[in-house]
């Protein structure tokens, strides 16, 4: 088994699942004591949402990798970002990094395109809803995306910050967001994208009519595949890097 390097605690909420997540599927596809080999990074997140609001996302590049090498150092043979908004650096992490980055957004277009699914609806913070780092690489795979009008999209990330990254649940809440997934619906959305990490803490396939993809889950599905593939590491990065190039 490989260990998998986490770059976590932005917010620890959805870190939690990722931990989780991937041991939990350890056990299950292998059985009995198994668990994940994982290294884990927990960063301080009011720092890092302090930055992100700043627009500081060169100093958020420099932690990261500073975090990142640390991983690596530490054995890990592969780097998971635990949230979505911070692959924006994705592809500046991946240039230096001597083991392969496991982008959240491949993963999720895969499962999209997979579905026959040719325009979804993406909800996140509001730098992923904004940023075309994530509708980039989507449309790279013949994937149209959906976002909401600007108030739909600042009510969502004051969900996000001010609620789900502290654990707070509320029906209120969750009705707006599904209101607001209603309205992407009527534009022609076939399927949804959790694109934030605790999104799935509010919003589950139950609660929506069309698909829903759970971009923690594929993510944690990305990560065992990883971790339980017979395939070297550096022939992973080298199919990453040649994709990477394909959908820039």
């Amino acid at each position: 088994m490989k260990t998998i390097g986490i770059l976590g605690g932005m917010s620890w909420e959805s870190t939690s699942l990722y931990y989780q997540g991937i041991n939990r599927t350890i056990a299950s596809q292998l059985g009995g004591l198994h668990s994940g080999k994982i290294v884990l990074h927990s960063d301080d997140f009011a720092l890092v949402a302090q930055m992100q609001k700043a627009g500081d996302w060169a100093g958020l590049e420099k932690r990261l990798l500073a975090h990142a090498q640390q991983l690596t150092a530490a054995g890990a043979e592969a780097i998971l970002i635990a949230t979505n908004t911070m692959h924006v650096l994705a592809p500046a992490l991946s240039q230096v990094l001597p083991v392969p980055l496991l982008h959240i957004a491949h993963c999720t277009a895969q499962a999209i395109q997979a579905q026959g699914i040719r325009q979804v609806a993406l909800l996140g913070t509001r730098f992923t809803m904004e940023m075309p780092f994530y509708r980039d690489i989507l449309a790279g795979y013949g994937i149209e995306t959906l976002t909401p009008d600007q108030d739909g999209r600042e009510r969502i990330h004051q969900i996000i910050f001010a609620e789900l990254c502290q654990g707070q649940i509320t029906m209120a809440s969750k009705t707006q967001m599904l209101s607001i997934i209603a309205g992407l619906q009527q534009q022609g959305a076939e399927g949804v994208i959790l694109g934030c990490t605790e999104i799935p803490l509010l919003i589950t396939q139950a609660d929506v009519t069309v698909p829903v993809f759970d971009t923690t889950a594929l993510h944690i599905q990305q990560a065992v595949d990883f971790m339980l593939s017979t395939t070297t590491d550096v022939k992973v990065k080298a199919e990453m890097e040649e994709k990477s190039v394909i959908l820039a």
